[in-house]
């Protein structure tokens, strides 16, 4: 149980990507006052949260309404993970415009919970089951909330070179997970 626990809450973190996003954040945030900077980081891992969970705990019908197999599903979010994880490693980013609601999106969704959480979180219901999922949702939501509070800190002391290197590692993790995806999916549907 700990070793899917530690494996789900990786994940997670990895496609959530607290340590990545942290230019993204201060360049949003740039000329906001502390008390701003901080509501809108607890309503973006507010935001985050709320979509997680829909998709943890109803992921699996919407599968059904739509009539999509979960080996499907696993080859598909493969590929989004695999896309996702070539973007962090490139340092390519898709977000081009600044959003009046900065906590809802761009920091909400998609840059905390999009489409790679999304797919993550469904996946591993399926392989880990519901608590071992929600247990590691938890933890990961609440070190992002630490690691995004602490932000301007953080981001001062590793800089924005480094933060580009972790993000860029973790991009790396991330298509190293991508692929195992996209085996299981293909093993899945072939067996």
């Amino acid at each position: 149980m700990i070793d899917e626990l530690l494996k789900s809450f990786i994940t997670l973190f990895v496609i959530m990507d607290p340590f990545g996003n942290l230019p993204i954040l201060i360049s949003l945030m740039k000329g906001m006052k502390e008390k701003e900077r901080t509501k809108n980081i607890y309503r973006a891992v507010l935001v985050a949260s709320i979509l997680l969970f829909i998709f943890l705990f109803f992921g699996v019908y919407i599968f059904k309404f739509f009539n999509i197999s979960i080996n499907s599903f696993i080859i598909a979010g493969g590929i989004i993970l695999l896309i996702v994880g070539i973007q962090y490693v490139l340092g390519l980013r898709f977000l081009k415009e600044k959003s009046i609601d900065i906590a809802s999106v761009p920091l909400g969704t998609p840059l905390l919970t999009g489409p790679g959480v999304i797919t993550s979180t469904i996946i591993l219901v399926n392989e880990y089951g519901m608590l071992i999922t929600a247990i590691a949702a938890i933890a990961t939501l609440a070190a992002t909330l630490i690691i995004l509070r602490f932000s301007s800190h953080i981001y001062r002391l590793i800089g924005e070179h480094w933060s580009n290197v972790l993000s860029r590692i973790m991009g790396l993790i991330l298509a190293a997970i991508a692929v195992e995806f996209i085996r299981k999916g293909i093993l899945g549907a072939l067996g």
